[in-house]
């Protein structure tokens, strides 16, 4: 990684879907309370987005964190969409459950960018952002008009992200995605440092990333940042994966084998979950949401928790962990 930004400290996260309203209504005085929650546990990494909640996540993280010491956190926020205040009647269907009253539009050029930065850090209330990832540039969000932007953000976003971290506006970028093609698409034309990967790399589902995206950070000097390590929930028994209700097929099946294996070690399923994302020397971190702030006590007991050793040579003896991929060596 061109800059080492993230270190020790930072490896357990904080991120921001649940508290834009993903899953469930929260409210303002539950968002302080996890953000509380969070920064009592020694927790001084948290990432959000002005998508989630169309602006309210990213407004909650800076309602909280602009009473903080900024020297003594991480902050990553996204762009590549722009919002516009609407009447409530105008607000588009999303997956939040309470938006604020925004409309919203794709751009990734370089006047989109630098505005996208200006309006998070008016929203926040904090004099700079760490990271910036460039957020939603796949097909699975843009669909067939992926192309034409992959080409907007190589003449606009990668450019003035560049730009804007050599002269230590930022300090680092990358993308911010829920596949693989369009971080490999990003090195093979760009210099990002850390790229946000989301729902690609999880103790339920990890051949594919190891196979091509670990390889090819690794070389081009890339770190990773997990996003969705529990696959939104369904580690934990939530009936959602990668938020969306169908769920894979097999992959129930793999759940309970894997919880089997769990209870024989007297070990907790999403505590493994959590400490095998960070195995891989690729990811510098993990950024699991939390819509409580048990969730984020139980996070923290989970990174420091040591999970016996032949826990993990039984997931990989019965074909649960792909051969390839690491696992925690607490020596």
């Amino acid at each position: 990684m061109k800059t080492d930004i993230l270190t020790e400290k930072h490896r357990l996260g904080l991120g921001g879907v649940a508290i834009g309203t993903a899953f469930e209504n929260i409210t303002d005085e539950q968002a302080f309370d996890i953000l509380q929650t969070a920064w009592d546990a020694g927790i001084r990494y948290y990432d959000t987005s002005p998508w989630y909640g169309l602006t309210k996540s990213e407004r909650r993280f800076g309602n909280f964190l602009k009473n903080q010491d900024r020297n003594d956190f991480v902050f990553s926020t996204k762009v590549g969409r722009l919002f516009t205040e609407v009447p409530e009647s105008e607000v588009p269907p999303t997956m939040w459950k309470n938006p604020l009253n925004y409309d919203f539009r794709h751009d990734y050029t370089a006047d989109a960018v630098k505005k996208s930065i200006e309006d998070s850090l008016k929203r926040t209330g904090l004099d700079h952002i760490d990271i910036v990832y460039i957020h939603d540039l796949s097909e699975d969000q843009v669909g067939d008009r992926y192309p034409y932007f992959l080409d907007q953000a190589k003449k606009g976003a990668f450019k003035v992200l560049s730009e804007l971290r050599d002269q230590g506006v930022i300090k680092a970028w990358g993308m911010g995605v829920n596949k693989i093609e369009p971080i490999l698409d990003c090195i093979e034309s760009a210099d990002p440092d850390i790229c946000l990967s989301a729902t690609q790399y999880s103790i339920l589902d990890h051949e594919d990333a190891a196979d091509r995206l670990l390889p090819a950070v690794k070389k081009a000097g890339v770190k990773l940042v997990s996003g969705a390590g529990y696959n939104s929930g369904y580690i934990a028994g939530r009936e959602r994966y990668n938020y969306k209700e169908v769920i894979p097929k097999g992959m129930e099946e793999k759940r309970e084998r894997m919880r089997k294996i769990a209870k024989k070690y007297d070990t907790d399923i999403v505590h493994a979950a959590l400490q095998f994302v960070l195995a891989a020397d690729e990811f510098a971190s993990i950024i699991p949401g939390a819509g409580k702030p048990e969730q984020v006590r139980d996070n923290v007991e989970g990174l420091n928790t040591v999970i016996p050793p032949d826990f993990w040579n039984e997931l990989k003896a019965e074909g649960l962990i792909y051969e390839k991929a690491q696992t925690p060596d607490y020596r």
